[in-house]
């Protein structure tokens, strides 16, 4: 069997590891700047690859008719996509022998789209998985070949999710290597009325609200981590929001912004409910528990974290 393997993101390692004696050639995204340096960074699928000895190709665009002639010289029996982040044309679809197979990060047609495990998270889903789905040209909506479920851990975030699911997706398609090449596959069409969209995540997505709920901005927080934050009544131009790491859903009430604790916990309120904050980040500086945060800011219960009591969601904007 031979096998060509499009991946990008760290989703796809656990399936090019186990596909790795089957793959003639690797395919994923250009060498890009990245960090404060803005160095050449390669993915984390090339670096993979490339200590497994396979060939890589990175084409800037996979719709390009001299790539698409190359990978047809090649003759390959599958195409393997997982966590790409380019939509393969119908004219590379028609490529290998036996078709394109994905695994995509939801159970479709849950979150199709480019950040299926984000949105579960954001959204407060208790369960999700993976699918096996041949490929058409639309996004994410081709039939679907095997599926496979996992609860969500009440406090997992996005990075352990991953994981999981990425092991579940390599399981998944070395149990159907052989049988997506066989006679008589069968496969179940997509209920498109049941579908939801996973939209790219963007940084605005990392904004916490002081009037949401805890468990919906603990959701966002679980869901976008690294890259929440929220407005504090020390927020200037030069120091613009306090980055939240980790937190856990509080005891009690109080209004939006009321610190209700500092020691043992730094607990303030939201909308409903309230939130530990467990570690966070002042711009410009290290990371700390948010009791030392609020040691160190000299916080008091019934003083008020955020920039006013009752401020509207225009006063958020970051």
């Amino acid at each position: 069997m031979k096998i060509i393997y499009f991946g990008t993101a760290p989703f796809a390692l656990p399936a090019l590891k186990v596909l790795s004696p089957w793959v003639d050639l690797v395919v994923t995204q250009p060498d890009r700047p990245s960090g404060r340096g803005m160095k050449l960074t390669q993915t984390p699928v090339k670096l993979l690859a490339e200590d497994l000895g396979l060939s890589v190709e990175t084409p800037l665009k996979c719709r390009s008719k001299d790539f698409i002639a190359s990978l047809a010289e090649r003759d390959a029996d599958l195409f393997v996509v997982a966590a790409y982040g380019q939509i393969l044309p119908q004219t590379l679809l028609d490529v290998p022998r036996h078709g394109c197979f994905n695994l995509h990060g939801s159970l479709l047609p849950r979150w199709r789209g480019a950040a299926p495990i984000h949105r579960a998270l954001e959204a407060g889903d208790q369960v999700t998985g993976v699918t096996l789905m041949k490929m058409d040209a639309g996004m994410d909506t081709g039939d679907m070949v095997a599926k496979g479920a996992l609860e969500i851990f009440p406090t997992e975030t996005r990075q352990g999710l991953e994981e999981r699911l990425a092991e579940l997706g390599a399981k998944m398609i070395l149990d159907w290597r052989e049988r997506l090449i066989a006679p008589g596959l069968v496969v179940e069409k997509q209920d498109d009325s049941l579908a939801t969209l996973a939209n790219k995540v963007t940084s605005a997505d990392g904004i916490l609200s002081w009037q949401d709920s805890a468990e919906r901005n603990l959701n966002r927080i679980r869901a976008f981590t690294p890259f929440c934050r929220i407005k504090t009544r020390f927020s200037t131009p030069a120091d613009p929001a306090l980055k939240v790491l980790a937190a856990r859903l509080g005891e009690g009430d109080g209004q939006p912004g009321e610190i209700l604790s500092v020691r043992p916990d730094l607990t303030v309120a939201f909308g409903s409910g309230s939130l530990v904050f467990q570690e966070v980040q002042p711009a410009g500086r290290k990371k700390m528990s948010g009791a030392d945060y609020g040691s160190g800011a000299r916080l008091l219960p019934g003083e008020f974290l955020s920039p006013l009591s009752g401020q509207t969601e225009e006063d958020l904007s970051l």
